[in-house]
């Protein structure tokens, strides 16, 4: 029978949601490795806040192959795996960017293009565990863990991202199981466990999922 050991589970939301804390403690809880998003040795991340406009297009390249070789290594080492920020939410940020007029629609155009070529060499994670968490929230989680590079940082980027995130796990649900959960408050790993093993092994479509934690 499967379990939630042998799951690939991905952790998605927008930035500051809690997406490396849950897999962390997820990854703990049942003894799975944990991929986090490459943040402190993303060569680009610097260049991309201080310019966004001129160095976007080459951070999410960038991106991409560093999430390309985590998802593939998921795959093929087997028994199952936690990825803090899955390959699919690239897109919503080169989407974002282009609606703000931050990335070239050829460029865009062009990471799409590579993307989809990409994809036919991947397998879809087990599940997807969305942190729905309001923009206002997201940017008073990233001032708190006060990351130099995000101090330019703005509410209207936020907004705009948390949108796109809306449609983007409208489609993903039609082709992977999305739980998708009120994340404005954290929650107990014991319970979110408990939360993710009802909701996967009963459905494979999108639910929402709302419960009042019973432990601090």
């Amino acid at each position: 029978m499967e379990r939630l050991q042998d799951l690939f589970i991905g952790i998605a939301g927008i930035i500051g949601a809690g997406k490396s804390t849950l897999a962390t403690a997820l990854g703990e809880h049942l003894g799975l490795p944990v991929y986090y998003e490459p943040v402190e040795d993303n060569e680009y991340l610097e260049d991309f806040y201080r310019d966004t406009a001129r160095y976007s297009f080459a951070t999410q390249i960038y991106l991409l192959n560093r999430r390309f070789q985590q998802h593939q290594e998921i795959i093929w080492r087997g028994g199952g795996g936690v990825q803090d920020r899955t390959i699919y939410e690239d897109a919503v940020f080169a989407k974002t960017l282009v609606d703000l007029g931050l990335m070239e629609a050829r460029d865009y155009r062009t990471y799409l293009g590579l993307f989809r070529h990409m994809s036919n060499f991947m397998c879809r994670p087990n599940v997807i565990v969305y942190l729905d968490v309001k923009p206002e929230r997201s940017l008073e989680r990233v001032r708190q863990r006060s990351r130099e590079v995000e101090n330019g940082l703005t509410l209207e980027y936020l907004q705009a991202l948390y949108r796109e995130y809306e449609s983007f796990i409208g489609d993903i649900s039609k082709s992977v199981p999305v739980i998708r959960v009120d994340w404005d408050r954290f929650h107990d790993v014991d319970e979110m466990v408990d939360v993710i093993d009802r909701a996967y092994f009963n459905g494979s479509f999108l639910r929402e999922v709302s419960w009042t934690p019973t432990r601090a």
